[in-house]
């Protein structure tokens, strides 16, 4: 955890922000986190170490470290933006019944090539893949409930 923090720290100054222990906290918890979380789950989890933290706190750091690069804002479809610290090229899989989001890697996807007429017109800084389904939590629990037909 030390090294956790440390890494924080060393991260925010680089990036220009002032070191505050809310900053750190909220920045560690995404680090740390595999949920790629909302702003109102990071605001829960923080809270409990900051019990008068406020959500627009935790809002406009999240927004703030986006902003400067240190976290990405994840596609996440209908619903609450949510965030990830984990800055290696990744995709996304998002399950559509339980919002979970996981991470995987994808030596196809890393090669995909921009199509020229695009590069011509703009200039292209991101390309997320989303890929979206039912994880197979979700699959076991329908298929226990016996609604889930395979075709």
């Amino acid at each position: 955890m030390e090294q956790t923090i440390s890494f924080c720290k060393n991260t925010l100054k680089k990036h220009g922000f002032r070191i505050t222990p809310q900053r750190i906290t909220i920045f560690c918890c995404l680090v740390n986190s595999e949920d790629h979380p909302s702003a109102e789950m990071v605001y829960h989890q923080v809270k409990r170490e900051f019990p008068n933290i406020s959500f627009d706190t935790v809002n406009r750091t999240l927004h703030c470290l986006t902003e400067k690069g240190l976290i990405k804002m994840v596609e996440s479809g209908p619903g609450p933006r949510r965030f990830d610290a984990h800055l290696k090229k990744h995709y996304h899989f998002r399950c559509c019944n339980c919002k979970k989001i996981v991470d995987f890697d994808c030596k196809e996807y890393d090669n995909i090539k921009i199509p020229d007429d695009i590069v011509k017109k703009f200039k292209v800084f991101r390309q997320d893949i989303v890929l979206e389904g039912l994880c197979s939590d979700c699959i076991s629990k329908i298929k226990a409930k016996n609604v889930f037909r395979a075709e």
